[in-house]
């Protein structure tokens, strides 16, 4: 017999998106040499992706007719800075432009300044190991101001530090889609770290901001036994990123699966249980379970879910999963936890990085020849909770 479970008032309903696995034609970025390179192991270039980079107005209509009231989506430091030094204003221009389309339509926007993809300029100088790499990224934050003008109250300087830190040493990008997750680069953590500060500072200068990071939790599980190995593996690339949050306006997590740590480290998904498209298992509790441990690690920073979803050709199985996710999240909301909202990974089908797009994420598909917006029955659906603020559990 279903039930309702009612969310707190202001609570937060959308979905998220990231700028180079969406938009199309990134040429200046990291990203484009890396799907361009000889011998890559990356299995498609993202080439036009969603071009929501010209559609993005109609994909926010998408989100606002469903029942949904926030979008979380990127900027470019790419196409800002296309060059050392060189800022382009039109580019500035462009999601300045987002952002007061999404206003228009009465949609919160969550502005990312780094979502994994940098200037191939910076790529080409060491990236997060150059010397002056904190100096660079603050000028581009700088450079960026205008973009959030004095309406944008929510802003994320940099998306899942944790997994940049392991692809940032030029990690083969498609081993974040297999059961272990490489070793984080300490150094490139400290310096993710101090960047995230430096944007804060300049971001203090703008009323209203509301600053955090996201982290890609884990959540890591111990075998009998295990828990020193489980710290041992889970605090470099999880736990540390949450300590280091305290403090800040918000932390955001982007859960999607567990991973059980045996003694030798993580274990692979045992035979017979349900995976995902990317060949995760299908495990709903993990966002709820990366909410409470950010809640404790952070000393009590409210929590906001920047994502979560499923890789899926199935779309009745990703309203099962969410349907599940959000139950557990309103369970940690129940014990006392500070949830400012919830957001679906993704909008829409898009670029996932090494897998190319075969795993489908999206509450919107679309045509890979006219890019014709097609709207799963998942968008409907996760609309009707947005607009009740609460989850009927079937």
């Amino acid at each position: 017999m279903a039930h309702t479970l009612q969310f707190p008032d202001g609570f937060r309903w959308g979905a998220a998106t990231a700028a180079h696995q969406i938009e199309g034609n990134n040429v200046n970025s990291d990203w484009w040499v890396r799907e361009h390179a000889a011998g890559t192991t990356i299995v498609e270039p993202s080439g036009d992706a969603a071009d929501s980079y010209h559609r993005y107005a109609q994909d926010m209509r998408l989100l606002k007719d469903a029942g949904l009231d926030t979008y979380r989506f990127s900027i470019e430091w790419a196409r800002i800075e296309p060059e050392k030094g060189f800022v382009s204003r039109a580019e500035v221009a462009h999601y300045r432009r987002m952002v007061e389309t999404a206003l228009e339509l009465g949609i919160t926007p969550m502005v990312t300044l780094m979502h994994f993809t940098v200037p191939r300029w910076f790529y080409q100088e060491g990236m997060w190991r150059a010397a002056d790499a904190a100096d660079r990224f603050a000028r581009y934050v700088e450079a960026a101001l205008p973009v959030l003008g004095d309406d944008v109250e929510w802003v994320c300087t940099i998306n899942e530090p944790n997994i940049a830190a392991m692809i940032a040493g030029g990690e083969d990008p498609a081993n974040l889609v297999a059961y272990g997750l490489p070793a984080p680069d300490l150094a490139v953590a400290d310096t993710l770290l101090e960047c995230h500060h430096r944007a804060q500072e300049v971001l203090s200068g703008v009323g209203g901001v509301r600053s955090g990071w996201t982290i890609a939790t884990q959540a890591f599980q111990a075998e009998p036994g295990c828990e020193d190995v489980k710290h041992a593996y889970g605090y470099p690339r999880d736990d540390w990123y949450l300590e280091m949050s305290k403090g800040d306006d918000w932390v955001g997590v982007q859960a999607y699966t567990r991973t059980i740590i045996g003694p030798d480290g993580p274990r692979q998904v045992p035979e017979g249980v349900e995976t995902t498209l990317t060949g995760w298992e299908y495990y709903p509790p993990a966002m709820a379970e990366g909410v409470r441990s950010a809640w404790e690690l952070t000393g009590g920073v409210p929590v906001f879910v920047t994502e979560n979803g499923i890789a899926t050709a199935d779309d009745a199985r990703r309203i099962d999963y969410t349907e599940a996710a959000l139950a557990h999240l309103h369970a940690a909301i129940a014990d006392g936890v500070t949830v400012e909202g919830y957001l679906h990974w993704s909008l829409l089908d898009n670029y996932e990085w090494a897998s190319g797009f075969r795993p489908t994420f999206g509450l919107v598909g679309w045509d890979p020849e006219t890019f014709e917006r097609r709207p799963k029955p998942s968008l409907a659906w996760l609309g009707e909770q947005a607009r009740a603020n609460a989850l009927t559990v079937r």
